[in-house]
């Protein structure tokens, strides 16, 4: 635990309410030691909020704690009936999205989708990043819905929940798979991912590209190595991101770069050197979110920022919180993505000046629809008709 001096205690209690020190390990649970987290995010695995007990590990006085092995990524199968997920948010741009995995081992500590892992009895913390899940059949069900009578085409979003790129990509393939029905079906396709590992199918997203059916967006965070590997330990450098930018703006995949999450305090100084960092290796699109913390993540940032910026911590939360409102977080749709308030707004003004400097967003092009041809592979129901 972080020892705090009593004075120093004193002013982050009256300026934030909260006991620094202690309230954030009693409520996450125990703080999880070096060793054993070592290369993940979060610190702590709280009880899922759903779960009828709460977990708390606690050293019996035979200093056997530390002697538990480190946490090791375990995957396990999951075999969902349908793999189009819908949403009717106007905050985001698109209708639904494909997600062929659950949980993610990049670890970012921000990550606003830790709380899902509570529907399934897990923690958002060490949990998200170790527990993770692979759905195989996703290619088999994205073809058998695609084939369906009546199917509108729109663009569907893929790394909108969890990364599709992540390390166990490497082992289970499952987004070369879904990406080889899309360009079959001649679909469009939206990606975001933080790793470099999308050049392997560069091929697949050069020729639905050509036709207009294919765009990534890279996120890069910080240009800071130190930074992103404690924010974000096993998600590519940000280096090797702006060249998978690069070589897929060669290969003529219309590339975006996402400066999120904007942490005030902590990355907003580096706004414009990310966007000038992107441009030049060939993007042609930025965008940006700034810091969302519901739920169990909230607990999760703080115990991260506690451990290794101890000394911003009260000046990232002041900031933050004078954009939501003074919460945490506020989920108003409208809200929720850029804050409000002065200093909301000079992030924005920042961030507009510095892409339109760029050239950055001039020219945005919908991916088409026109080119749809509706699935009659294997496993795909045929017409009585």
């Amino acid at each position: 635990m972080l020892d705090i001096a009593a004075a120093d205690r004193a002013a982050f209690d009256a300026s934030l309410g909260i006991d620094i020190a202690n309230r954030i390990i009693d409520e996450g649970g125990r703080r999880i030691g070096p060793a054993r987290r070592r290369g993940r995010g979060a610190g702590i695995n709280p009880s899922g909020r759903f779960e009828p007990f709460a977990r708390d590990s606690f050293d019996d006085g035979w200093d056997s704690l530390e002697n538990l092995p480190a946490f090791k990524t375990d995957v396990q199968v999951e075999k969902p009936r349908t793999i189009i997920t819908r949403n009717t948010s106007p905050d985001i741009s698109f209708d639904r999205s494909v997600n062929p995995y659950r949980g993610c081992e990049h670890g970012c500590v921000y990550c606003f989708a830790r709380p899902s892992h509570a529907y399934i009895g897990l923690s958002a913390g060490i949990d998200f990043e170790t527990k993770l899940f692979a759905k195989p059949n996703a290619a088999q069900l994205l073809e058998r819905e695609l084939s369906r009578p009546g199917y509108e085409v729109r663009s569907i979003a893929i790394g909108t929940n969890t990364d599709p790129y992540q390390p166990i990509e490497k082992r289970y393939g499952l987004m070369r798979e879904i990406l080889e029905v899309l360009e079959a079906a001649n679909h469009p396709v939206g990606i975001v991912t933080k790793s470099a590992l999308v050049l392997r199918d560069v091929d697949i997203l050069s020729r639905m590209a050509d036709k207009g059916l294919a765009r990534v967006a890279l996120s890069v965070t910080t240009m800071d190595r130190k930074l992103a590997r404690t924010m974000e330990p096993r998600a590519s450098t940000p280096q090797k991101r702006l060249d998978a930018i690069r070589t897929l703006n060669e290969a003529g995949v219309p590339t975006m770069v996402m400066t999120a999450p904007i942490i005030p305090g902590l990355n907003d100084s580096e706004i414009e050197r990310l966007l000038e960092a992107a441009a030049t290796a060939g993007a042609k699109e930025a965008g940006y979110v700034l810091l969302r913390l519901p739920l169990e993540v909230s607990q999760i940032f703080k115990d991260w920022l506690l451990r290794h910026y101890p000394d911003r911590y009260r000046h990232v939360l002041s900031l933050l919180r004078s954009m939501r409102e003074g919460k945490d977080y506020d989920a108003e749709w409208g809200k929720r993505m850029r804050g409000t308030g002065p200093y909301a707004h000079q992030i924005k003004r920042r961030f507009d000046l510095a892409a339109k400097r760029l050239g950055l967003n001039q020219d945005r092009q919908s991916l088409r629809t026109d080119l749809f041809v509706p699935p009659r592979g294997n496993g795909v129901q045929l017409s009585l008709i």
